[in-house]
């Protein structure tokens, strides 16, 4: 009794073994290349969009850089910009540079600040030799998204060409600062610079 109970039990089940057994081999070939043909065109399109990633974030990258280089050349134009990484092993494309000088708070308040009428004594333009003396001040810009509202303005006495540095507080420190960078290192060192003898100006640090 106890053999008739456990063969009408597993008998159903070898059945269904049976049954499934082999399954795969008996799919149409049409119906085995279309699938996959569909699983390459899946692979395919996964490899695509990893690559469009990459592809995004190689592009952040060198944008990331290139603000780098930009920042740390002083805010120079495109050509300036790129010969200051190159000469640093960085490559950039001009593209890139393009592209973050466009969008730069910074260089947008040079230019502003370059268009500012600069009121300076003018009787002093030809009492010196050129890089002898420079004629500094500061202004005040709309505040960029860098918290950068003042600029240092920095004149060269005897041909009126104009040097910048956005900063956000007009203190003693910053305006040595950008004497440093655009002045010092860029002309040499002045034998007289002129000022409104503000605090900004003569404040000890």
């Amino acid at each position: 009794m106890n053999r008739k109970w456990k063969a009408a039990i597993w008998t159903p089940t070898r059945q269904v073994a049976q049954a499934t057994e082999g399954a795969d081999a008996h799919v149409p070939k049409s119906q085995a290349n279309e699938e996959h043909q569909n699983n390459e065109q899946v692979d395919q399109a996964a490899k695509i969009e990893v690559s469009k990633i990459d592809l995004d974030w190689q592009h952040k990258g060198e944008l990331f850089l290139a603000r780098r280089a930009h920042d740390a050349s002083g805010h120079q134009g495109r050509d300036a910009t790129y010969k200051w990484a190159r000469d640093r092993g960085v490559d950039l494309t001009m593209d890139s540079i393009s592209q973050v000088i466009h969008d730069c708070e910074t260089c947008a308040a040079i230019k502003q600040a370059k268009q500012v009428k600069l009121l300076w004594y003018g009787e002093q333009w030809s009492k010196y030799k050129y890089d002898e003396a420079w004629q500094i001040d500061y202004i005040t810009l709309p505040q960029t998204c860098q918290g950068k509202r003042y600029v240092l303005t920095m004149v060269e006495a005897t041909t009126g060409w104009l040097e910048t540095y956005p900063v956000p507080h007009a203190t003693a420190r910053n305006t040595i600062l950008g004497l440093e960078k655009q002045i010092l290192w860029r002309h040499g060192t002045p034998e007289r610079i002129e000022s409104d003898n503000g605090t900004h100006f003569k404040n000890a640090l």
